[in-house]
C-alpha cells in the first residue's frame, strides 16, 4: 500500500525501523489483495483509507474528507463489505505483529546497551532492584521480598477473541520471521526469502475463514492454552534467568549467589466459569483439567527426549553420581520395552539413558498407567538427581543449563500446567440451597435470616432435607468433581471457588455447605464483589463472615489464607470510571485493615478487563498506584482473553510482561508507604470527585429512562447479542428483584457496544463534571499536583486519556442518528458536552496540548489504525440501517454486520 499517504503519523529516530517495517508490510497486504481480491478490491481499500486520512487530516465533521469517505463506501452490498473488511483485518494483523515486534527490538537494544553504563530499561527487573538498592534495601531484604513474591496472572476466555489456533499459529511464524529480521548480518537474499515467507503466511490466513462459528467452551479452552503451553512455557526459565543477572548486576557477587525462589504462578478460568454459562459444568471442569495434564506431560517428555539427546556423557571421561545410575537401572527394570530400544552405544551414557526411561516415565503418565509417575514431585525429584550430579562432575557448562531449565518449568507448571478456579454466581447457590433445605421463601430472607440458618445446619451436620432438582445435581456434581480432581491432579489442579455477585456472608456459607453435602472440604472461597455499593459493604462482609466460628476453623484449616475478588467492569458499569476505581482502592485499603488483626493471609484477586473501562490499562501502573499494604508479595489478576495477545502473543512481548510485573510486585511490596502530608487531603478530595461523577453518571445512564432506548439504538448492542461469538450468554440470569434492562447485560457486551460506537462512554464519563466540580471547589493547583504528585490519580487520568484518545465523537454522532432526532438531541449533545469537557480537564491536568502526546507510542498506534477503522464505522451505521429495516434478519446483512463488528474490535485492540 502506498506509504505516501501516511504522512500524518510521524516516527521518532528510534522507532525508525518500526516505519518501515510497517511500511512494508503494509506493502505486502496490499500485493496479497490485489492478488487474492481483484485489483477492484484493492483500489477501493486504498481510496477508503486515504478519504479517511483526509477527514482526519481536516479534523471537522461534515468536511470534504466526510463526504469523500462515505462515497468510498456507501452503497456496497453484503458481500463487498466483507471483502472490504477482511483487507483492513489483514493490515491490522501485520501491524499488531509490527508493533509487538518492535517492542522485542527496542527491548534487545537495552541488553545490548549492558555493560556501557547506560541505565536498564525502565519497568524492568534490574531497574526494580536499582530502585530498592537506592531506598536502602540490602541483598538479604531483597531476598527476603523475594520470598515472599508471586506474580499469578490468570488467563480468561472472551468472547470476541476465539480466533482459531490455525490462525494464532501462523501470527506466531510471521512473528518469528519478523524477529529474524532483526539480524543485521542477513544478506539480501536472506531478506527476499523472509519476506517471501512472510508473504506466503499472509496469503494463506487470507484464505482461512477466521472464525468458523460459536465457539464452544474447548474451543476457547485450546485458545488460552495456545499461549499458556507455547508461549509462556517457553519463557518462563528465561524470566529466572534474568532476574538471576540483575540481583548479579546490582548487588555482585553476592547476589549472583541467591538461589532465586519461584515467583510465578498461571491460572485458568476456561472450562471452570459457570457463572451464566450453563455450556460449563463438572464435565467442562474435568475436560479442561485432563488437556491441561496432556500438554504438560507431552512438553516434559519431548524436553527430557531433547536433553537426553544433548547429555552424552561418558563413564570413561567424566564421573556421575551413584543415584543416576542406580535410578537408570531401576527404570531398566521397570520399563523393559523402552530400555531395550536404547542403542548399546548408548549404554555407558548414564545421563542419556536415565532421560530416555524418564520420557517412557512420562509417557506411562499419559496412559494412566501404574508405572508412571504419581505426581510432578516425583519427576521433580528424577530431574534433581540429574542436577546434582552434573553440578558435582563438571557439568555446569555441559547440560545442567537445560536441565534446569526444565526444573523450573516443572516447578511452576506442575502435571497441571494452571490452576483451574471454579466460579459461579450466587444467586444458583442461593437457590439450590433454598431447595435442597426445603424453603420455598429462601431468596426472599434476608441475608442474616439465611446465614443463622446456614450456621446451624452446618454446626449441626445437617444431609438435605428435600431431594435435589436438576440444578441442584448440577450444582453438587460441580463439588464432588473438584475433590476428584484434587486427587487426581494434585491440589494445585483446582483453584479458589470464586462467587460471583456476593453480597453477604451467607453466600460463602452457603458455598461451604454445598461442598460438604458433596464431600468436598479442602476448598478456598473467594467472594468476588462487583458492584459500587457491594465493594463498599465488603469489609463489613468479611469481617462478619469470619466472625463466624465455623468459617472461621475452615480458614485455620486452610492454612489462615482468604481470598477475595474485587470486580472491575461491573463496578465500572454500575457507578462510572472514577467512582468505581476509587471504591476499588477504598476497598481494598478496607479489606487489609479489617482482616489483618485476624491473622489472615489475605490475597485481593482483582478481576480486571482488557479495556480500561472494566479495569485494564497498565497492570504496573495499577500495581504501583494500589494502596500501601495491600499488594503484600502476591498479585493475582485475570488476563482477559482479548488482550492475552497482546501481552502473550511472542515471546519477547511475554517476557516482558512477566518482568514488568515481578518488578512492580517486588517495588509495591518492599517500598514504604509515602510519607507526604498531602494525601489525607487528597483523599478528601476524592472522595469528592466520585461522588459527582458517580452523581454524573448514573444521572445519565441510570435514572432517565428512556437512556436504555438511546444505548439499544445508537450501538450495534442488537447485533454483539446475537453473535455467535462465545459461549457464554450476553445476560446474567435475573434475581427475585430484577427489573431487566441494564441491570442484567453483562459488563462485557455494555462497553463492546460502546467502544463499536466509538462513544467510549463508560471509560470517561463523569470524571469531567467532577474534576471541573473540584477545581471550582479547591482550584486548578491543587488538583493539578494531585494528579501528577499521586500515583492512583495520575493512573486513573492516563487510562482515561487512552479512551478519550480512541474515542470519535464525530463517527459516534453518526451512531446517534441511529436512535432517531429525538433520542439523538435529548442524549448526544449531553454526551459531546461531557466529552469535550473531560479533554479540557485531561489537558490542563497534564498541561498538554494534544491527547496522548506524553505516549507518542500509542499515539502513533492509534493513527495507524485510525485510517482503516473509520471506513468500517461508517459500513457498520449503514448497515445497522439496512439490517434494522428489513426486521433484523439473518443472513448476508447479518454476516456483513459481523464482519464489521470484528473488524472495529480488531482495529481499536479492544472490545469489552
Amino acid at each position: 500500500m502506498n506509504p505516501s499517504a501516511r504522512r500524518e503519523i510521524r516516527f521518532s529516530e528510534k522507532d525508525a525501523a518500526l516505519r518501515d517495517d510497517v511500511h512494508t508490510l503494509g506493502a505486502l497486504v496490499g500485493e496479497v489483495i490485489r492478488e487474492q481480491g481483484g485489483e477492484t478490491l484493492f483500489q477501493r481499500v486504498e481510496t477508503a483509507r486515504i478519504a479517511a486520512i483526509r477527514r482526519r487530516e481536516e479534523g471537522e465533521v461534515g468536511g470534504a474528507g466526510d463526504a469523500e469517505l462515505e462515497a468510498a463506501v456507501g452503497g456496497l452490498g453484503p458481500r463487498d463489505v466483507a471483502e472490504l473488511v477482511h483487507g483492513f483485518a489483514a493490515y491490522f494483523d501485520v501491524v499488531n505483529l509490527a508493533e509487538r515486534v518492535h517492542r522485542v527490538r527496542r527491548r534487545r537494544d537495552y541488553l545490548r546497551a549492558e555493560g556501557t553504563g547506560a541505565a536498564p530499561q525502565e519497568g524492568g527487573l534490574e531497574d526494580a532492584l536499582r530502585r530498592l538498592a537506592a531506598a536502602g534495601f540490602g541483598l538479604a531484604a531483597v531476598n527476603d521480598v523475594l520470598q515472599r513474591l508471586v506474580f499469578e496472572p490468570v488467563f480468561t476466555a472472551h468472547p470476541t477473541e476465539a480466533t482459531r489456533r490455525t490462525l494464532l499459529e501462523k501470527q506466531q511464524v510471521i512473528g518469528r520471521l519478523l524477529v529474524r529480521r532483526l539480524d543485521q548480518s542477513t544478506t539480501p537474499a536472506e531478506e527476499r526469502a523472509l519476506l517471501g515467507r512472510i508473504r506466503e503466511e499472509i496469503t494463506v490466513a487470507w484464505q482461512t475463514e477466521p472464525h468458523p462459528g460459536r465457539p464452544t467452551v474447548l474451543d476457547e479452552l485450546e485458545h488460552v492454552l495456545f499461549f499458556l503451553a507455547d508461549v509462556v512455557y517457553r519463557v518462563v526459565p528465561p524470566l529466572y534467568e534474568e532476574l538471576a543477572d540483575a540481583l548479579a548486576h546490582v548487588y555482585g557477587p553476592a547476589g549472583a549467589g541467591i538461589a532465586v525462589p519461584p515467583v510465578l504462578r498461571f491460572g485458568s478460568w476456561v472450562g471452570g466459569d459457570m457463572d451464566g454459562n450453563p455450556n460449563v459444568s463438572a464435565d467442562t471442569i474435568r475436560a479442561a483439567l485432563a488437556r491441561h495434564r496432556v500438554l504438560a506431560l507431552e512438553r516434559y517428555q519431548r524436553e527430557a527426549l531433547q536433553l537426553s539427546q544433548r547429555l552424552t556423557q561418558t563413564l570413561s571421561r567424566v564421573g556421575v553420581d551413584d543415584a543416576v545410575i542406580q535410578r537408570g537401572a531401576e527404570y531398566a527394570t521397570r520399563f523393559p520395552a523402552a530400555s531395550d530400544a536404547v542403542p548399546p552405544r548408548y549404554r555407558d551414557m548414564p545421563y542419556r539413558v536415565l532421560l530416555r526411561l524418564v520420557a517412557a516415565r512420562l509417557t506411562a503418565t499419559q496412559r494412566d498407567d501404574p508405572t508412571g509417575y504419581g505426581s510432578a514431585a516425583e519427576f521433580a525429584a528424577d530431574l534433581e538427581l540429574a542436577s546434582q550430579s552434573l553440578a558435582r562432575h563438571g557439568g555446569v557448562h555441559a547440560g545442567l543449563f537445560g536441565v534446569r531449565r526444565l526444573q523450573r518449568r516443572v516447578e511452576t507448571f506442575g502435571f497441571h500446567l494452571a490452576t483451574l478456579d471454579v466460579r459461579q454466581n450466587a444467586l444458583v447457590h442461593r437457590s439450590v440451597a433454598g431447595r435442597l433445605l426445603d424453603d420455598s421463601g429462601w431468596l426472599e430472607r434476608s441475608s442474616a435470616e439465611r446465614t443463622a440458618r446456614l450456621h446451624r445446619t452446618l454446626a449441626a451436620g445437617e444431609p438435605p432435607t428435600a431431594p435435589p432438582d436438576a440444578e441442584a445435581e448440577r450444582t453438587l456434581a460441580v463439588f464432588k468433581t473438584i475433590a476428584e480432581c484434587q486427587t487426581r491432579y494434585g491440589p494445585r489442579a483446582i483453584g479458589p471457588y470464586i462467587v460471583s455477585m456476593a453480597q453477604g456472608p451467607d453466600d460463602a456459607l452457603t458455598v461451604l455447605l454445598l461442598a460438604r453435602w458433596a464431600g468436598l472440604d479442602a476448598l478456598d472461597i473467594a467472594p468476588l464483589f462487583e458492584t459500587g455499593d457491594d465493594l463498599a459493604a465488603a469489609p463489613q462482609v468479611m469481617a462478619s463472615l469470619l466472625a463466624d466460628d465455623l468459617y472461621r476453623a475452615h480458614v485455620e484449616v486452610r492454612g489462615r489464607r482468604q481470598f477475595v475478588m474485587l470486580g472491575y467492569s461491573d463496578s465500572n458499569k454500575d457507578v462510572g470510571i472514577a467512582a468505581s476505581r476509587w471504591a476499588l482502592q477504598r476497598a481494598q485499603a478496607a479489606l487489609v485493615a479489617t482482616l489483618e488483626p485476624h491473622g489472615i493471609d489475605l490475597t485481593l484477586f482483582h478481576g480486571r478487563g482488557g479495556s480500561v473501562s472494566r479495569g485494564g490499562g497498565k497492570i504496573t501502573r495499577a500495581v504501583l498506584g494500589a494502596p500501601p499494604g495491600t499488594v503484600r508479595g502476591h498479585l493475582r489478576v485475570t488476563e482477559q482473553g482479548e488482550v492475552i495477545s497482546a501481552s502473550y502473543g511472542l515471546r519477547g512481548i511475554a517476557l516482558r510482561t512477566l518482568e514488568q510485573a515481578v518488578g512492580a510486585v517486588a517495588l509495591a511490596t518492599a517500598l514504604p508507604p509515602s510519607a507526604d502530608h498531602r494525601i489525607p487531603r487528597w483523599h478528601a478530595l476524592m472522595d469528592e470527585i466520585a461522588a459527582t461523577s458517580r452523581a454524573t453518571y448514573r444521572g445519565l445512564v441510570h435514572d432517565d429512562p428512556r437512556f436504555v432506548e438511546y444505548f439499544r439504538l445508537a450501538t450495534p448492542i442488537d447485533v454483539i447479542e446475537c453473535m455467535p461469538i462465545g459461549s457464554r450468554p450476553p445476560a446474567r440470569r435475573a434475581g427475585p428483584e430484577s427489573t431487566g434492562g441494564l441491570e442484567q447485560l453483562r459488563a462485557i457486551p455494555w462497553v463492546f457496544a460502546w467502544t463499536q460506537s466509538r462513544h467510549m462512554l463508560p471509560g470517561w464519563y463523569g470524571f469531567g463534571t467532577a474534576v471541573e466540580t473540584a477545581v471550582r471547589a479547591h482550584g486548578e493547583t491543587v488538583v493539578r499536583e494531585m494528579a501528577r504528585d499521586w500515583p492512583f490519580l495520575k493512573a486513573l487520568v492516563d487510562d482515561v486519556e487512552l479512551v478519550l484518545g480512541t474515542a470519535d465523537m464525530g463517527i459516534a454522532a453518526r451512531y446517534a442518528r441511529l436512535a432517531g432526532s429525538p433520542l439523538a438531541a435529548r442524549f448526544f449533545a449531553v454526551i459531546q458536552a461531557e466529552f469535550d469537557r473531560t479533554v479540557s480537564v485531561v489537558l490542563r491536568l497534564k498541561g498538554t496540548s494534544a491527547l496522548l502526546d506524553e505516549d507518542p507510542a500509542l499515539q502513533r498506534s492509534i493513527r495507524l489504525r485510525n485510517p482503516y477503522v473509520d471506513p468500517m464505522s461508517l459500513l457498520q451505521v449503514d448497515l445497522l440501517t439496512r439490517w434494522r429495516a428489513a426486521g433484523r434478519p439473518e443472513g448476508e446483512l447479518f454476516g456483513a454486520l459481523l464482519t464489521t463488528v470484528r473488524g472495529i474490535a480488531q482495529g481499536l485492540h479492544g472490545t469489552g
